[in-house]
């Protein structure tokens, strides 16, 4: 029988192809061979580069043969890729008809040091189109499902990245947070979900949707296989102007090597537990809580009295944002073109209309409205100033602790279909994510349990700016003494 090499982590994998105790060849072949197993049900791929995940790990075998010294932190190590981020390699399409069989030139700086690190790409993998959405219902390629129950969503936007993570069809995913994307799948898949501090990890080569909102991060099975890519992804990029220059820390070393992060001073935000919570889900989130209590935590109540207005204010700059980036997309230079088009304004209508589909045409009307004359003062600007009431609820909060904590989601996973048809409702699912972008705040989505349907529950790590290295080891306490272990998911 052949070894299950899926059910690995990156850690196990990486030291045993690095010493030789298994080909890189024979980790990528059982790993393609179980997503001919799961993926007809799953759904995460949109991509699967079987050849081309071959070839890497044969090329990787010669040269940890000529010398292993010399190879990378996820040296032999499975990744998935979400649409949104350009590879050179395969199609970028967002996951949208308008970039239909596009391949970008280049690779993102995320990818290249991936590549540096040897680890191997198999493919890349579904999301709301353009990354809007939270139940990734929105890609006009396919309806991924969750593995927990292929009757409900996998959450979005990068709902493809939680579920190959989730189905163990790769070990580590990338994906990209703009408002709880990472950390709300992770969330509703009972994966990992990192999203860094704005500006740790480039955004070079990540398609853009709100550019002061969206992070890079992995999704993974554990948080020390989080340290680890993180390590690799994150640093300062002379493409992006807004990556910053810190000194390279190898975060997992640090968790293996780390004493107990000491004191621990947890924050509960009382706006995040009251009656919209969904019973089972604080109940799991209490669990947790108290599992770090037992390791010595102490809570402190704090308050982050504006979050009641983070939903309006996210979704007035992240569409404003959109209405701009999105504005390249008209059948130019790129993607699809509307082939019946009798002059360039009729190809540029008939392009948008038909390319976007109708979450995406509802955000780039809704932004161009809010930044149009006689409004900028009304929303635009007002936003942004309750933007930064927001970050300042965070930074008086961090005076009474080291770390936040609450849920991730208000709710576990729910149906297809629950929520489509109310757009309002479906942002609700991310009121506990939204705020740490509008900051930029790192976070980080934990298992911490199972509803009694069996779907996960995840447990949301806030940090201050650029302590990842704290925040990692706080959630990897957690989860070293969680008392309540997933184990797979059924898919079915």
């Amino acid at each position: 029988m052949t070894e299950q090499w899926w059910r690995r982590d990156a850690s196990e994998i990486s030291v045993l192809v690095k010493n030789k105790e298994v080909s890189p060849v024979e980790v990528v072949q059982s790993f393609l061979e179980h997503i001919n197993e799961v993926e007809s049900k799953v759904n995460a791929f949109t991509q699967v580069w079987s050849d081309y995940a071959i070839q890497q790990a044969k090329s990787l075998e010669k040269k940890i043969v000529k010398d292993n010294s010399s190879v990378g932190a996820l040296v032999g190590v499975p990744v998935s890729i979400k649409e949104v981020i350009c590879t050179q390699e395969g199609f970028t399409t967002c996951a949208s008809k308008i970039l239909a069989g596009y391949q970008s030139p280049y690779d993102a700086t995320v990818v290249e040091k991936l590549r540096q690190a040897d680890a191997i790409f198999i493919g890349k993998v579904n999301m709301d189109e353009f990354a809007m959405g939270s139940s990734t219902e929105n890609s006009s390629i396919k309806l991924t499902r969750n593995p927990w129950n292929l009757k409900c969503v996998p959450g979005g936007s990068s709902g493809g990245s939680a579920a190959s993570v989730s189905a163990e069809e790769c070990v580590i995913s990338l994906g990209s947070d703009t408002g709880g994307s990472i950390r709300q799948p992770a969330s509703f898949c009972g994966c990992v979900g990192l999203k860094p501090t704005y500006g740790k990890v480039s955004r070079y080569g990540l398609v853009a949707f709100a550019s002061s909102l969206d992070q890079i991060g992995p999704l993974s099975k554990n948080v020390m296989d989080s340290a680890l890519t993180l390590s690799v992804i994150a640093g300062k990029d002379s493409r992006d102007t807004t990556s910053v220059d810190l000194p390279q820390v190898d975060y997992a070393e640090k968790i293996r090597k780390g004493k107990k992060p000491s004191p621990i001073r947890i924050g509960l935000p009382k706006e995040y537990f009251t009656e919209d919570l969904n019973k089972e889900v604080k109940e799991q989130v209490m669990t947790a809580i108290q599992t770090l209590e037992k390791q010595g935590a102490e809570l402190v109540e704090v308050s982050l009295p504006h979050t009641e207005f983070a939903i309006a204010t996210y979704y007035i700059i992240c569409t404003a944002e959109a209405s701009a980036n999105l504005a390249r997309f008209d059948g130019v230079r790129y993607g699809f073109r509307h082939p019946d088009s009798n002059n360039i304004i009729e190809m540029y209508k008939r392009t948008r209309s038909e390319g976007f589909g109708p979450e995406v045409q509802r955000r780039i009307l809704l932004g161009t409205y809010v930044l149009s004359s006689g409004y900028y003062d009304a929303y635009y600007l007002k936003a942004q100033k309750v933007r930064k009431l927001i970050t300042q609820d965070f930074e008086n909060a961090f005076q009474k602790c080291d770390v936040i904590i609450g849920p991730t989601s208000p709710t576990p996973a729910f149906r297809f279909g629950e929520k489509t048809q109310n757009p309002l409702e479906m942002y609700l699912s991310d009121i506990y994510t939204i705020s740490v972008n509008l900051a930029a705040l790192p976070a980080i989505s934990v298992p911490c349990g199972l509803s009694q349907n069996s779907l996960p529950v995840g447990l949301q790590f806030i940090g201050k700016h650029f302590d990842e290295e704290y925040l990692l080891s706080v959630a990897h306490l957690y989860e070293m003494n969680r008392e309540q272990k997933l184990g797979s998911p059924p898919l079915k």
